[in-house]
């Protein structure tokens, strides 16, 4: 008997995992592997659907999707059946070997953090590197300063050691064209990880990225997106940022950007704020790819 199979949206309404991750997932992970009608359009099998479900259950939980696609089934349901997680990695993002990284901070040993990033680097790939260490011990490290287990000097060691592995894995990534993508923060947002970390996955996705670094006045962002005439600004708010602030100032950014330029805002920071009409809020990397492909979706 044929297996039944699903479209897309029922998958999107089945999982909780929208259509623009599901692609995602597709192009980076190579799962799921859908088959497709006489139309070309996506027919997902049910054991992949099975599958998805107990992937998006232990999202939900904290794990990350990284290795979770390349897990066999019978794998999932024991991991979904365990103890909970919280926030902390999931099997993808080793907590020991992010725990020796964090050690290594707290020790002062930059050379031989600097020495076992790169290693990492070479062996994830800057895409997972990003998802899968950066993105995870910047949490850890954040927690750490929270709790008085990390100075802030050693807060500062860590980012300029991240800053420096990741900038120069990005300036290997050849150029890209489109969407023309300005990156920074307001003023009072001098975080510049998120960025850092968005501009990797932007630049491996094509986009053509200009970095201003941090606390830009909202009137220098207007006249830089003009100048260099940027199809996106893209903003990074962390948790730290002033809460009611926030969509205060993207009403005011959004009303003075020219209407064609697209307005995004990702981070921590914005992970509480209601839609706003104009503005594209994202609350992971995943969903920053996502905006890409529909840009050009909507481009073309």
């Amino acid at each position: 008997m044929k297996e039944t199979r699903f479209s897309i949206a029922a998958v999107e309404r089945d999982v909780g995992v929208s259509k623009d991750t599901l692609r995602v997932w597709e192009r980076r992970y190579g799962f799921p592997v859908p088959d497709r009608d006489p139309n070309g359009e996506r027919l997902y099998p049910a054991g992949q659907v099975t599958r998805l479900r107990l992937i998006k259950r232990l999202m939900d939980q904290g794990h990350r999707p990284g290795r979770l696609m390349a897990t066999p089934v019978d794998e999932l349901e024991a991991l979904a059946a365990g103890p909970r997680v919280g926030n902390a990695p999931g099997p993808d993002a080793s907590s020991d070997e992010l725990a020796e990284l964090l050690a290594l901070v707290q020790q002062h040993d930059g050379a031989a953090f600097l020495q076992a990033m790169h290693q990492r680097l070479a062996r994830q790939g800057l895409s997972l590197f990003v998802q899968d260490t950066v993105a995870p011990l910047t949490t850890q490290i954040g927690s750490a300063w929270e709790r008085g287990r990390l100075q802030v000097f050693e807060e500062h060691l860590f980012t300029e050691l991240t800053t420096r592995v990741v900038r120069q894995a990005i300036a290997a990534v050849p150029g890209g064209s489109e969407p023309r993508v300005l990156l920074t923060t307001l003023p009072r947002e001098p975080h510049e990880m998120g960025l850092l970390m968005v501009e990797a996955v932007l630049s491996l996705e094509g986009a053509r990225c200009i970095p201003l670094g941090t606390q830009m006045p909202l009137l220098e962002i207007v006249g830089a997106a003009a100048a260099h005439q940027v199809d996106v600004v893209a903003l990074s708010f962390s948790a730290a940022f002033p809460g009611r602030q926030t969509r205060a100032l993207l009403e005011q950014l959004r009303a003075a950007l020219a209407a064609r330029t697209e307005l995004w805002a990702g981070g921590s920071g914005v992970q509480r704020l209601a839609s706003m009409e104009g503005v594209l809020c994202m609350t992971s990397l995943d969903s920053a790819i996502a905006a890409v492909d529909q840009w050009r979706l909507r481009a073309r």
